[in-house]
């Protein structure tokens, strides 16, 4: 059975860094895309960074922009989200998913499949 499970999450302070990670299982192949969303509590799940299925190419929200970075270790299986400079109105649930049509949409997020089950993120002094 394909499925991602997030890990990682947990409370850190303003300004504070922390990384998540989201391990793949079950998939044949794993040169697909993925996606790092989040969804805050009353907002909206949005879009914040995405890598290709080589993990050459990226791409960020641009309220995350240069702040986090997306990677991944295919031989593990695994794509990262490190997060650095957390702000207080970013805690969250942190979710991964895979392109399901060869391309990643913020926007439209039919665009991905095998949404994990997430993993929270808290910011708080």
């Amino acid at each position: 059975q394909e499925q991602f499970v997030e890990s990682g999450g947990g409370l850190v302070q303003p300004g504070g860094s922390l990384m998540v990670s989201c391990a793949a299982s079950g998939f044949t192949r794993n040169d697909y895309h993925v996606g790092w969303f989040r969804q805050a509590p009353g907002k909206e799940r949005e879009g914040v960074a995405c890598i290709t299925g080589g993990g050459g190419s990226t791409n960020y929200a641009d309220s995350v922009k240069g702040r986090f970075t997306i990677s991944r270790d295919n031989a593990k299986n695994t794509v990262y989200l490190r997060m650095t400079n957390l702000k207080p109105e970013e805690p969250a649930v942190y979710y991964c998913a895979r392109a399901r049509w060869g391309y990643i949409s913020y926007d439209d997020q039919r665009s991905l499949d095998y949404w994990g089950q997430g993993t929270e993120v808290t910011v708080s002094s």
